[in-house]
């Protein structure tokens, strides 16, 4: 059984108002095998689509490859634009060495209400996948239910907007279900009719022209 750690600690400062959430990183990164092109930085797989996002979004020319600079520049990023990241799966046991979320077993989850409580300034979530299983949408609900919260639906259509209210601050977050940043979920990005009418009109829009439109309102 292949002990998944997150090898990364939350990337948390007092300033940030938004906060990136995942589950964990391919499970080379955990070991250090990194590929060429990889980042060593959260997000920073070769074939992970969030920093290629951001990069056209903001036009950031980043760099990516394996390199300090590399790892400054997303940094650089996330604190001018007052965005933390922490994901929410501290580790997970798999019988496959693989990515697959499905495939995490005896998960233990991070206390994200602690941290939105270290960093109050927090006013949003942004999930990097919906409520599918194991996805960071549904353990945040898990994590939410075990402290006796729910999350409220504000907003019913791809992303889905969801607040609560946090038990310590009795402040109001809202949560925003991306579509995952990654080729898994192109599938699902093809089955949604506003993309379809967008391919309609200009064959050569894909599904990262897509994920950029959806990804900007929320992080510019």
């Amino acid at each position: 059984m292949f002990q998944h750690i997150h090898p990364y600690e939350p990337f948390l400062f007092k300033e940030a108002t938004r906060l990136i959430v995942g589950t964990l990183p391919p499970p080379r990164f955990t070991t250090g095998e990194l590929k060429p092109g990889d980042v060593d930085f959260c997000y920073g797989s070769r074939d992970g689509q969030l920093w290629p996002i951001l990069n056209e979004i903001f036009n950031l020319n980043l760099l990516f490859e394996t390199s300090e600079r590399a790892v400054q520049q997303r940094k650089q990023f996330l604190i001018k634009h007052k965005i933390g990241i922490c994901d929410i799966v501290a580790s997970a046991e798999r019988e496959k060495v693989d990515a697959s979320d499905l495939g995490m077993q005896n998960i233990e989850l991070r206390n994200l209400l602690c941290q939105l409580e270290r960093f109050p300034n927090i006013e949003t979530l942004l999930f990097t996948g919906g409520n599918s299983k194991n996805g960071p949408e549904y353990f945040f609900r898990k994590h939410l239910k075990a402290n006796g919260l729910t999350l409220k639906l504000v907003f019913n259509q791809v992303p889905r907007i969801h607040e609560f209210i946090h038990p310590k601050t009795k402040k109001k977050m809202n949560t925003v279900s991306l579509i995952a940043p990654s080729g898994a979920a192109n599938r699902a990005v093809g089955s949604l009719a506003d993309y379809k009418l967008l391919k309609a009109k200009n064959p050569s829009f894909n599904t990262i022209d897509y994920r950029i439109l959806q990804y900007s309102k929320f992080f510019q």
